[in-house]
């Protein structure tokens, strides 16, 4: 099977996903993905006629995120209009899988040259979710016509479902406060060193003046004690009711899980950030790579995807990376550099316990709780931020993987060359 390099990654900076506040909120989601593609072809020189196709992750595709935005993107970039798209939604995951499929398609040797990333702006969502609850729309399988689905896999909020994980496995909030705590301190380190700016790219209005070039997110004031005064924020979401008959998101779980009594710990400090951003992955076979003096950075080892309990909606990541280890007959140990993204702190808290790992091996310059998780292209991020931190401390192996909604993960494993 043919080598999928990974050439180069670009992202932009995380801006506030907030309506009004965030720096990036008044942008198009499709000017956010031209940047990054913009940019991953102007320094990588590329004839843009040559590549093969975009591959793209939004999650939510409606109103201006609609539209299949790689093709929408691509040509917003300038690109030839030779260039094809296409946009894909794994939830959360959707960043991984927009990678793995360009891989998939230069292992195969479908294709040669393939940009793939994300988009995600956090400040469109959020709206449309508050436009569709004031309209009465309703939850999944909560009147919306899909109540066998519900009846059959009952499916809670996710930050419920992290409460409930915390809960069954005995982590306290103090644990997860101080994973917090630690995700704010580490990307504090690393934006104080320099740490992203191989990768982060600014993001300019159509006049060509400057909207954002900085992490807006983080706050590296935060202290443990102002964690600990900070109230559960799905408390009252949980015992919501959510139909006539009063169902509830702690109720759902509790139909499938009776003997778990939910406590409530997860909190805006330990869960990941609200925002906006774009991420692009460019690769390409050893041949093209060869022929056009492109400088491969690292291989991609193994891509894989896994579906867990979609009641619990967020424990896929463990049986994910355990599946890539083995498909690439790696050990635990084999592994130099860990990205899990930080959707709730139980997320990481239990993929560390689990597998065992070294913690200072893991998510090295933070997370999504302090830089946030720019959902579509979170995964595209987290690659590009594990490739450049291997380079920096010159090790080999990264491995990223995130939960994603209906109680999925996809995994990849990458490779310094």
């Amino acid at each position: 099977m043919a080598e999928a390099y990974i050439i180069d990654a670009v992202r932009t900076p995380r801006g506030v996903g907030k309506a009004g506040k965030g720096a990036l909120a008044h942008m198009h989601p499709q000017h956010l993905a031209a940047t990054v593609l913009k940019a991953i072809a102007e320094r990588n020189k590329l004839d843009t006629a040559d590549i093969d196709d975009v591959i793209w992750s939004t999650s939510t595709q409606k109103g201006k995120q609609g539209g299949d935005m790689a093709r929408m993107a691509l040509l917003d970039a300038g690109f030839d209009p030779k260039v094809s798209g296409t946009t894909l939604d794994r939830f959360c995951g959707g960043g991984i899988s927009s990678v793995s499929f360009a891989a998939g398609q230069i292992m195969s040797g479908l294709e040669d040259l393939v940009i793939a990333g994300g988009t995600e702006m956090m400040s469109l969502t959020a709206t449309m979710a508050a436009e569709e609850a004031a309209a009465g729309l309703k939850p999944l399988g909560m009147g919306s016509g899909n109540e066998r689905l519900q009846e059959a896999y009952p499916q809670s909020h996710q930050g419920v479902c992290g409460d409930a994980i915390a809960s069954m496995e005995g982590i306290t909030r103090e644990a997860l406060d101080a994973l917090g705590l630690e995700s704010q301190r580490r990307a504090a380190v690393a934006i104080a060193e320099g740490r992203f700016d191989k990768s982060l790219v600014p993001v300019y209005d159509d006049t060509g003046a400057l909207v954002l070039d900085k992490e807006e997110f983080p706050r590296p004031q935060t202290t443990a004690e102002g964690l600990a005064s900070l109230k559960p924020s799905f408390e009252a979401i949980g015992s919501m009711p959510l139909d006539e008959k009063g169902t509830t998101f702690n109720g759902l779980i509790n139909k499938k899980y009776p003997d778990i009594e939910i406590k409530h710990f997860h909190h805006a400090g330990n869960s990941s950030g609200v925002v906006d951003g774009a991420a692009a992955v460019l690769l390409a076979s050893k041949e093209y790579a060869d022929a056009h003096g492109l400088k491969p950075r690292a291989r991609v080892v193994v891509a894989v995807n896994v579906g867990d309990d979609p009641t619990l909606m967020l424990n896929a990541p463990v049986p994910a990376a355990k599946k890539a280890l083995a498909r690439a007959g790696l050990t635990v140990d084999d592994i130099d550099l860990w990205e899990i993204n930080e959707a709730f702190a139980v997320v990481a808290e239990k993929f560390i316990r689990d597998l065992k790992l070294d913690r200072e091996k893991v998510n090295v310059n933070g997370g999504s709780i302090a830089l946030g998780h720019p959902i579509g292209a979170t995964g595209a991020v987290l690659i590009g931020t594990v490739l450049d931190e291997l380079e920096r401390r010159d090790l080999k192996r990264g491995l990223v993987t995130m939960c994603a909604a209906g109680g999925m993960a996809p995994a990849i494993i990458i490779e310094r060359v």
